[in-house]
């Protein structure tokens, strides 16, 4: 039996799949990395992480988590875990609310929200990163500003983008504009 193959008439990317990414890791082949993540196919190393956004993830994280617990919600607020967003992406957020109790890859459809603490990133976590989780539905997704000291809130995710976006400055309470309840203090974050 002959088996079809498709003819390439212009070099074009070989996109990875998840499946490939996790294999290629498990084999040993981001060693000499810190941390990557697994983009619309394509494998981004990521930046260290100094101790301003290192202070910043851990506070915020601790906070959520706390008010979530107050409020009995069944949501965790989790720090640098793979999210399973496609079959070509497996980005590694600095924080995510889940309800996710299984092992390997957060699955999206068990996510609340998604954080990305943005020091020397923010262009891409406010473009790239913010499609992204856009199109994948992430019901709100945040960008911390450790330049401006703010929160950027963005909900209603559509395959555009998000329709709503807020900025909440360091000192403010910021609300969650998808999980009722959810309020977490600002204040001494940066």
């Amino acid at each position: 039996m002959t088996v079809p193959f498709r003819i390439v008439t212009e070099p074009e990317k070989a996109r990875l799949r998840v499946e490939d990414f996790l294999l290629l890791n498990e084999s040993g082949a981001f060693a000499d990395y810190t941390r990557t993540e697994l983009i619309d196919g394509e494998i981004y190393g990521m930046n260290a992480q100094y101790s301003r956004h290192a202070r910043i993830k851990s506070q915020l994280a601790r906070r959520l988590g706390n008010a979530l617990e107050a409020m009995s919600s069944p949501f965790d607020a989790w720090t640098e875990v793979s999210v399973r967003l496609s079959d070509t992406s497996l980005p590694e957020p600095d924080i995510v609310l889940t309800s996710y109790r299984g092992t390997g890859p957060v699955p999206l459809e068990t996510l609340a929200m998604v954080i990305e603490v943005a020091d020397t990133t923010f262009e891409t976590d406010i473009g790239p990163k913010a499609e992204l989780y856009a199109r994948a539905g992430v019901p709100e997704y945040w960008v911390v500003d450790t330049q401006q000291n703010c929160i950027v809130m963005h909900m209603e995710p559509s395959a555009d983008g998000y329709a709503e976006q807020i900025d909440v400055p360091f000192g403010e309470d910021v609300f969650s504009g998808t999980i009722d309840g959810l309020t977490v203090k600002t204040e001494g974050l940066a």
